[in-house]
């Protein structure tokens, strides 16, 4: 009924095949043409929901209202309000976003995420700031995982350069300020908070082997209010470090999709991957 991107619904929505008017609660208020006793009370629209954490809007498509013992996005985040609650997410404003279209399944994108092995190899930038066997990764649970890597000496940020010219996000502790955290919270949402910014990664599935990713920079408005504002190093080395996991996301893709494809075993330092594999099969009844 409506495949805009973004936009505003003045005072209803109405389908464009045969013009069925709903309300903006999802009550259909007009349906022409249909008989007598049709009770336009029983086609309302599907109602979804929302909830929000630290300014991160999440939305949830199942039934509403859903039965009382049903989780919520508390129970989906745990910890994490608590653990991050430092980085001030939701008084970050939108620097800069980039929507990539990728031709992988969502899944290998989530596992690419989740280890560094490949990054000596594919990631010459991002090895030069971080050391790939450098991550201290939290315990997974059913609805996230993921860890924090420190710098190497001399690196103040994730820069073209590893030099840091925005100050540190103004809640954080010493420790905080020397590192960077990478979760993935199930099932689409990717967070890295860094010492000055904040990344945001939203997978939307298009299709089994085709992807959409939405990534955004999300900065401290004192800095985007600076007549020198200087975001573009983020960004840049981000960028180019996103398309080095797009490429190879889909050779990935192309793998296993050969008909003579085989799963090979995962090293002892891929846990977190280990840990996804049982989500996903525990989601799909397996």
């Amino acid at each position: 009924m409506c495949d805009a991107a973004e936009g505003h619904f003045v005072d209803r929505i109405q389908c464009p095949y045969h013009a069925w008017t709903y309300d903006l609660h999802g009550r259909l208020v007009a349906a022409p043409h249909m008989p007598p006793g049709f009770c336009k009370e029983e086609y309302p629209l599907h109602r979804a929901g929302c909830d929000v954490w630290d300014g991160n809007i999440f939305v949830f498509l199942r039934a509403l209202p859903g039965p009382p013992d049903q989780p919520g996005l508390r129970d989906q985040l745990g910890d994490l309000p608590e653990r991050f609650a430092a980085w001030r997410m939701g008084e970050l404003r939108l620097g800069r976003r980039i929507v990539y279209d990728v031709k992988a399944n969502w899944k290998l994108i989530v596992q690419n995420y989740n280890e560094c092995l490949h990054c000596p190899n594919l990631h010459p930038a991002l090895h030069k700031l971080h050391h790939y066997l450098g991550a201290d990764n939290a315990a997974p649970t059913a609805c996230y995982c993921g860890g924090a890597m420190g710098f190497r000496d001399g690196v103040e940020t994730m820069s073209v350069d590893g030099r840091r010219r925005r100050d540190v996000l103004p809640g954080l502790d010493a420790a905080q300020r020397e590192r960077v955290e990478y979760y993935a919270i199930y099932p689409n949402f990717l967070l890295s908070l860094h010492p000055d910014y904040v990344m945001t990664h939203t997978l939307w599935p298009r299709a089994h082997d085709r992807s959409e990713i939405v990534c955004e920079w999300h900065f401290h408005p004192d800095e985007l209010a600076k007549p020198d504002a200087h975001i573009d190093d983020a960004v840049e080395f981000w960028d180019r470090t996103n398309r080095e996991d797009w490429w190879i996301s889909e050779q990935s893709q192309a793998g296993i999709s050969s008909r003579v494809y085989q799963p090979g075993p995962y090293s002892e330092r891929e846990a977190l991957l280990w840990s996804f594999d049982h989500i996903v099969r525990r989601s799909a009844g397996e």
